[in-house]
């Protein structure tokens, strides 16, 4: 079966659609609403946003592969995305790298086998002032250190 919306998601999309004075510019939207849906942006994801947009296959594609914020396969149950920014650097964010890749055995890009966990490198979450950050699915994690991590990591485990 090929990828398509639902019928709640597809009315949503044209009302979102309907604000803009043309539809190729509501592209960055249906992605939102695809990955939301679909729970990553697939090849065949892309293809079913150009066909609904209207635009070709290929400007889709470079929209996926600007933003990290589409993922391109399928996030662990918790996506881990660390501010490798100058702010987050500086106060720890290498420390909770290194402790990611260690305990978690998980480098950026990669899923844990468990599907549990994702881990990804994003550039600044725009929350400087609170450095360093992590961003877990939609919420954010401020002023963190590596044994404050590795507590929400535990709390994370134990939810399952």
């Amino acid at each position: 079966m090929a990828v398509q919306f639902s019928e709640e998601v597809l009315k949503e999309y044209e009302e979102i659609a309907s604000h803009y004075p043309d539809r190729k510019a509501s592209l960055l939207p249906a992605l939102w609403l695809a990955q939301r849906e679909f729970g990553y942006i697939s090849q065949e994801t892309m293809e079913y946003i150009a066909q609904l947009v209207g635009v070709p296959y290929t400007r889709v594609y470079e929209v996926v592969e600007f933003y990290t914020m589409y993922q391109k396969k399928k996030p662990g149950k918790y996506h881990l995305q660390l501010c490798q920014t100058l702010s987050c650097y500086l106060v720890g964010a290498e420390e909770i790298r290194k402790y990611i890749e260690e305990k978690l055995n998980l480098k950026p890009g990669e899923v844990t086998s468990d599907g549990m966990f994702s881990f990804q490198l994003v550039e600044c979450l725009g929350s400087c002032h609170t450095a360093p950050v992590v961003q877990i699915n939609d919420d954010y994690y401020e002023n963190l250190n590596v044994e404050k991590f590795d507590q929400i990591i535990n709390e994370l485990k134990n939810k399952g």
